[in-house]
């Protein structure tokens, strides 16, 4: 079985985020490779990688990256496949700022998807949404997974009428 989606970081310190995305994969039974390429350490690894994803049936690349993160990027200038980025707050990050300016700001004709700082989860259901869009069986997961969503939410509103508040009138 190839992979639909493959997941990289720049290091496994960003695991814990990226671990996000895998767990949503595998809930949705999507087949996902995970693996650790730096952009700074294993240019040429990187390099070969990205040129050859699209052969190997990966469709969507979700890129997760700290500090500098320019793995995001360099994958998007290599390959014709839909990166999305996942900024990382990294130990030597400022902030996350410079991880999600890295990501965001790309040259044009170079497009990475940015998702919000650490949000491998979002990364993951845009990777099923793309996927999805060529897949009525994967396409019907996705709008079962939202109506889900809009349970939780009436749901979570059923609990609140229960709260109770002295000038509350709803």
């Amino acid at each position: 079985m190839n992979p639909q989606v493959s997941i990289i970081m720049g290091s496994t310190s960003d695991l814990s985020v990226m671990k996000q995305a895998a767990d949503f994969l595998n809930e949705m039974k999507i087949p996902f490779e995970i693996n650790a390429l730096s952009a700074h350490r294993v240019p040429e690894q990187v390099m070969d990688f990205a040129k050859k994803a699209d052969r190997r049936g990966v469709k969507v690349i979700i890129a997760g990256a700290g500090g500098a993160a320019h793995l995001p990027g360099i994958i998007a200038a290599l390959t014709p496949l839909p990166v999305i980025g996942v900024p990382i707050k990294s130990s030597n990050s400022i902030d996350g700022w410079d991880s999600v300016l890295s990501i965001l700001q790309m040259p044009s004709g170079i497009p990475v998807a940015t998702v919000a700082l650490d949000g491998a989860r979002n990364a993951a259901i845009l990777a099923f949404q793309i996927l999805a869009t060529a897949d009525e069986e994967l396409m019907e997961k996705m709008r079962a997974f939202k109506a889900e969503l809009a349970d939780k939410i009436v749901k979570a509103n059923k609990e609140l009428e229960k709260v109770e508040y002295e000038f509350k009138v709803n």
